[in-house]
Order: structure tokens, then sequence, then C-alpha cells
């Protein structure tokens, strides 16, 4: 069955959908998304999604017509309408069709999309085995240049470093800022465990501050552990006693090495595995229904 997409207030096919060449998305990376997970019938997080979206759009001075309630229908009603109840939603707003100008304001009219499809972006027996890890040659840009914060479609620095992954045979990167601290995966935070404490950086060193991050640290908290933000370098890395990136595509996924040092004992640690299936247990019980009233197994 062709997938149905939201499309600028309407639920079309996917082969129905049609962009204009000069939507200033494709031209210039001028626009925000947010990825979100259903999980057994209810989406993940959605309102923090929300919130986060919305901030997004506010920095850009990008206007959102459907306004937040409406934004949440049309994400639930996507995914309905596809009648998924384990998906990965992707929510696209971009700057809408202008000239060829950089201008953002001969943009009447944003696009938006919500797609709810599926997605896989680790094979799953990595979640058991573990990633290998390198470490990316492009440093990802400081906050003065590029906030973070702002969750836009320009993702040409984590391409790069895909780009770099195929090329030495990893499947995710470890990036840097200027100043060398650990930052981030492509699309990922990332964990160090170092003598029972859960470490990750801080939102000074450049990160996205992730929603499934924000959820770990409060689970490893609940759990008893010792939970920081705090910069560290390649070096507490490699010789930190467990690693592991989250994000809603990723979800939880444990580190096994990185640029070819071996992390830990070289296998997802006990502090990883418990705190993996706490999130496992957490996102299958908490969301908003797109189903209310049916039972879904």
């Amino acid at each position: 069955m062709e997938r149905l997409i939201y499309f600028n207030g309407a639920l079309l096919p996917e082969g129905q959908i049609r962009i204009s060449p000069f939507d200033h998305g494709l031209l210039y990376g001028d626009g925000i998304f947010e990825g979100i997970r259903a999980y057994q019938g209810k989406i993940f997080k959605l309102e923090d999604h929300l919130d986060r979206l919305f901030a997004s759009a506010k920095s850009l001075l990008l206007n959102i017509p459907p306004g937040r309630q409406g934004m949440a229908d049309a994400i639930v009603a996507t995914v309905r309408a596809n009648q998924l109840h384990n998906a990965y939603i992707r929510v696209v707003v971009s700057r809408g069709p202008g000239d060829l100008g950089l201008d953002p304001f001969r943009c009447p009219e944003p696009t938006i999309l919500i797609i709810a499809d599926q997605i896989q972006l680790f094979p799953e027996d990595l979640y058991e085995a573990g990633l290998p890890l390198a470490s990316a040659a492009s440093r990802r840009p400081s906050g003065d240049v590029l906030n973070p914060q702002i969750k836009s479609l320009n993702y040409l620095n984590s391409v790069l470093a895909k780009i770099e992954a195929s090329q030495r045979g990893v499947p995710e990167m470890v990036l840097l800022n200027q100043l060398g601290h650990v930052v981030e995966g492509t699309g990922d935070n990332i964990f160090i465990v170092r003598q029972g404490a859960v470490v990750t950086p801080p939102r000074s060193a450049g990160i996205l501050p992730g929603i499934t991050r924000s959820v770990v640290m409060e689970l490893a908290a609940e759990a008893g552990y010792e939970v920081r933000e705090e910069n560290f370098t390649l070096h507490e890395l490699y010789n930190a006693d467990e690693c592991f990136l989250t994000g809603t595509a990723a979800e939880l996924i444990p580190a096994i090495s990185c640029d070819g040092r071996v992390i830990g004992s070289g296998h997802p640690g006990p502090v990883t595995r418990a705190l993996r299936a706490r999130f496992v247990e957490y996102s299958a019980n908490h969301g908003t229904d797109v189903y209310p009233g049916v039972s879904v197994v």
C-alpha cells in the first residue's frame, strides 16, 4: 500500500506529492524537522518534540500555520491513516516556495510534510554486539557559528561524517568540537560510563540536546546511577568502562570501540544493558494514543 503523506493540510499518496523546485528547503536547506517514534500505538514524547519544533521555528522566524494543536492532530492523523502501531515519523517544515534569491521573506507560505514509515538506523545485531566507532576529521560547528539547538534541514556536517564512516568501514562516527571535546554522533547523543557514573557532554559542547538523551538521563538517575554532564575527550572515551549512543532513530545502542581502541571489555556493559532494558519498557508504556480506546499488543 502506498504511504499516505501529510502535505500542506491534506493526506495524499506519496506519488501525488509535488514540491516546488523554488522551495527554499530544497534550494538552501531553510527549514526544520523532527524525528518522532510511535511504539505500540502511542507517539513517544510528542509534546517534547513539538516544543523543540516550535522553538526552532521561532529562532528562524518560520511560521507554522496549523499551530501547535493542529500539528499534533496532523501527526496523529498521519500515523492512523497509515495504520501503523510502531513507526518513525518525520515532520518537515520548510520555508516554502520563493524565488532564486536567499531572502526568506519572499516565501509567503511554508511547506509542511509529515511522513510515517519505518526506519532501521543500524543493523539489529549491533544492538546486542555493539557498534565500532571512529572519530570524524570534520568538526562540529561552534554554537556561535550555528546554534545546534535549531534542528535545521542542513545536515551537511553529518552527511560528510557519514561519508567518512563508509570509507572507514564503521557504522557511526564521533564528532568533536573545535576544542577537541567529544560532542555527539552524526544524529545521536553519546554517553560514557566511568566508575559507575553515566556521563554525557553538556549543551555548551555544541550538542543537540536530544529527547531520548533526556529520558535516558532520567531513567539512569531513577536507577541510582550518578548522572553528569561534562566535557570529555577521545582519551576519556577510549578509556571508558562503557559507551552508548541515544537518539530517536537509534534509540539506545551500545558502542564497543573507537578508532581501533576497545572500550571496556569490548562488549556491551551492564549499565548499558540495564538502561536499554529500562528505555524499552518505558517507551512502550508512555505516549500519545493514536488509537484511543483500542488495546494494542
